[in-house]
């Protein structure tokens, strides 16, 4: 065992060798080697001479101001910074990041003290608010995420759990008055088993949803009288049972009176204290620095002019970065021609280093340049025909999944035993070309097929309300599959109908495990939430081909999210990280099947407010999922189809929303244009089509990024609006945690900032990907 351990460090060390002589490489290439410290000490003398700390009084070039210890033009140790809009952090800096124990003021008011990592709120650490909300407790990436405590102002208090931000987890809330909530929390509201306490003596204790009683649950008075029953707001719904106290008629004949919706009418007096949010983070806080060095004489090396108070770096370090990497900043007259000489000798970077660094900066993102719908293409995939490399195989899945699908079952209930879902629960089918008592005769070699728990797929075959004869002509019709053109990341392959309805994609065996693994709470995720967002699967098999190898081919069935008689113009692939999330095709080149990232993002996803608000929950319930089963690296797919597109291919905004006639609130009915309404009103059965992230009418708003910000993933709005039909789902779902990941992780965080990779640990991954999520998708006004 120690061996294999030995060796795997082994190989870690070599590939971050690798990639660190790599980087340096195509370092001097841009800067030339003066300009990027060794990694095995060439410049031992500069190096040592760039870290030595001294102290220093500076006024930037923006009119900041710094005041401490100072190294390499960059604060590091103990320090004050002044920002012109009055912002002002004291305390630790390290490479000119917060980091450590430190105070932040905001010139409105707030205050925030404590610790701090790659400069956000992180650690344990207490802030005020302006209107004089207190917290104190321990923050996680300038969210309150684990135990805190929170004072309001209007005299509430709460003390318990967080997470990213709001009350979740176990928590005791009291009101001004005395009386208090102990119990289960969800996403900032009361949910789950608690306890609601009047001063009177008075209590609730049982089941809440969305911060009223709902399910089983007693209601006591002081007197020792309770009633117990199911509780909802509906009265309709609610049904109990009064037990008076022994021997008390005089109170028997006082709470007769007494209904259950007496306690929803006090309860609804009693509403949980939104707090303050924060409006500018110190994360966002960028620094203005120093471009010269310390000694005199000494050599003026190029300086990023602006950095992420949180992400400083210099040289090579992030080379996905999308800002000016070379000092220079807006209106201090340093810019220079491109690709020539500074003063210094350095040279500032041409079309073809922004190119090599995978800085290609779109020119969609100017706000003055009309948007135009991209290249029309071709239809996705080469047929496989007979001579195809992968004919013979075709033929063996379309016939494993015949037989599958079309052999007899009793009608499964969806109840399901535990003994269905076990990863030993398979049947393998042997299909010889003369055929046998179960199988046709067929043209291709001998194979086996094998099912993965069919009772489990059968089962959510029908919960998604699949019919099995169209399954089968879909997948096994006369119709051959289409290939498309390369494989995945992973090296999958992937397959699509002739109807585009499934996608068919070859497995790796980890991934066949991690699916088995999470089968029963993926199966009861669905049974809960019919409205899920991650992918469906319709069924799991194997094609075992004969012959000396033996090969084994893994195949899972799944929905083609963007299945629809619309268009889909634009296809992105959002994971909420930055590094190398941009794709590398020149705009001319970008097509309606190209799928970009999320640096290529220029939308703002708007929904109308139940769809809005069922999408947060919805997210939050797939995320929930995904991070209790480790799974990382999935994706939100998002297909935009735009509505209004000119004949010369331009997209065409659409004018300020009005409502309709007779529906000034716009609440409770998709924001739809009045020529869609009329086709409703004519057909009212499309409306079925219309469900979470399926055909949905939205309106995206248009971003542009700033050119003096840093890998920002979201950029800025500017009020032009496209009237679209959105698809969206999670996908990619099947990627665990595992030792390769955790290597991934490992060595990307070394040369660049761990934040902006993919491969992070599961739970740090469900929140960053939340974080991104919410940003980019919000409710229309």
């Amino acid at each position: 065992m120690m061996g294999k351990d030995s060796s795997m460090m082994k190989a870690w060390e070599a590939t971050v060798k690798k990639t660190q002589a790599v980087a340096k490489k195509r370092a001097n290439s841009i800067f030339g080697s003066t300009y990027v410290a060794s990694q095995h000490g060439d410049h031992e003398e500069e190096s040592k001479d760039e870290t030595e700390v001294y102290h220093a009084e500076r006024v930037l070039p923006n009119g900041d101001y710094y005041k401490g210890e100072w190294a390499d033009n960059f604060p590091h140790g103990k320090g004050k910074y002044l920002w012109t809009d009055g912002c002002i952090y004291v305390g630790e800096w390290f490479k000119g990041k917060t980091m450590g124990k430190g105070r932040f003021t905001w010139p409105s008011g707030p205050a925030y003290e404590g610790e701090f990592k790659s400069g956000y709120m992180d650690g344990i650490g207490a802030y005020t608010s302006t209107n004089g909300d207190t917290y104190k407790g321990q923050w996680v990436m300038n969210l309150k995420h684990g135990h805190g405590e929170t004072s309001y102002s209007n005299g509430d208090k709460y003390e318990g759990e967080w997470r990213r931000g709001l009350q979740d987890g176990q928590g005791r809330y009291e009101w001004k008055d005395e009386k208090y909530y102990i119990g289960e929390w969800r996403n900032g509201s009361i949910w789950g088993k608690g306890s609601f306490v009047w001063s009177n003596g008075n209590r609730y204790d049982g089941y809440w949803e969305d911060g009223l009683p709902k399910g089983n649950g007693t209601f006591k008075w002081g007197d020792g009288s309770f009633y117990v029953g199911n509780w909802s707001k509906d009265p309709r719904d609610q049904s109990g049972t009064y037990y008076p106290s022994p021997g008390s008629s005089q109170s028997q004949e006082g709470h007769l009176d007494w209904e259950p919706q007496q306690v929803y009418t006090e309860l609804s007096e009693y509403q949980v204290s939104p707090g303050e949010k924060v409006s500018v983070l110190p994360s966002q806080k960028r620094l203005a620095v120093w471009r010269s060095t310390k000694g005199e004489g000494g050599s003026a090396k190029p300086r990023r002019m602006s950095v992420d108070a949180g992400r400083a770096s210099v040289g090579l370090e992030k080379p996905s970065d999308r800002m000016h990497l070379w000092g220079g900043g807006e209106g201090d007259g340093s810019r220079t021609p491109t690709g020539s000489r500074t003063p210094t000798g350095s040279r500032t970077p041409t079309k073809d280093d922004h190119e090599l660094l995978g800085l290609h900066l779109h020119a969609s993102n100017n706000p003055r340049q009309t948007l135009k719908a991209p290249k029309k293409s071709k239809r996705q995939g080469e047929t496989i025909c007979k001579g195809h490399k992968n004919y013979e195989l075709m033929l063996n899945l379309q016939l494993g999944i015949r037989h599958s699908v079309g052999r007899p079952a009793p009608s499964a209930s969806l109840d399901l035993k535990p003994s269905a879902f076990d990863s030993k629960e398979k049947v393998w089918t042997r299909f010889p070309p003369e055929g046998s008592k179960y199988t046709p005769p067929h043209p291709s070699s001998e194979f086996k097929w094998k099912d993965y728990c069919p009772v489990v797929f059968r089962t959510l075959r029908k919960l998604f309300k699949v019919d099995a004869a169209d399954y089968m002509l879909s997948i096994c019709g006369n119709d051959a599959l289409r290939e498309l053109s390369s494989p995945g990341k992973s090296g999958s392959f992937f397959y699509l109908t002739n109807d585009d309805r499934y996608m068919i994609k070859t497995m790796k065996k980890a991934e066949a495990k991690a699916l088995l693994r999470m089968l029963p709470a993926y199966y009861n995720h669905f049974r809960a939430f019919e409205n899920a967002l991650v992918t469906k699967f319709y069924g799991l098999h194997c094609v075992k081909l004969n012959g000396p190898s033996q090969k084994k081919v893994r195949f899972i069935i799944m929905g083609n999210l963007f299945c629809s008689e619309y268009t889909i113009h634009r296809r992105f692939d959002l994971k909420g990280s930055s590094l190398g999330r941009i794709t590398t095709k020149p705009e001319s080149e970008i097509t309606e099947t190209t799928i970009l990232k999320d640096l290529d993002l220029n939308f703002i996803f708007r929904l109308q407010r139940s769809w809005f608000l069922e999408f947060c929950r919805q997210i939050d319930r797939d995320c929930e999922l995904l991070e209790q089963e480790g799974i990382m690296d999935y994706s939100l797919l998002v297909g935009i189809h735009f509505k209004d597109i000119a004949p010369e291919g331009d997209l065409i905004p659409s004018g300020s929303h009005t409502p309709l006639d007779g529906d000034s609130e716009g609440e409770g009915t998709p924001r739809i244009s009045r020529e869609d309404m009329d086709q409703l009103l004519l057909d009212p059965s499309r409306w079925a089509s219309i469900k979470l992230g399926v055909n949905m009418p939205a309106r995206v708003e248009r971003t542009v990024r700033t050119s003096d910000c840093e890998l920002q993933l979201v950029g800025e709005p500017i009020g032009e609006y496209y009237e679209v039909v959105l698809f969206f789902g999670i996908i990619d779902i099947l990627q665990d945690y595992d030792i390769s990941k955790k290597l991934e992780h490992a060595y990307k965080s070394i040369q660049y900032d761990p934040t902006s990779i993919s491969a992070v640990d599961p739970r740090q991954y469900s929140r960053r990907f939340r974080d991104f999520i919410f940003k980019i998708f919000s409710q229309d006004s």
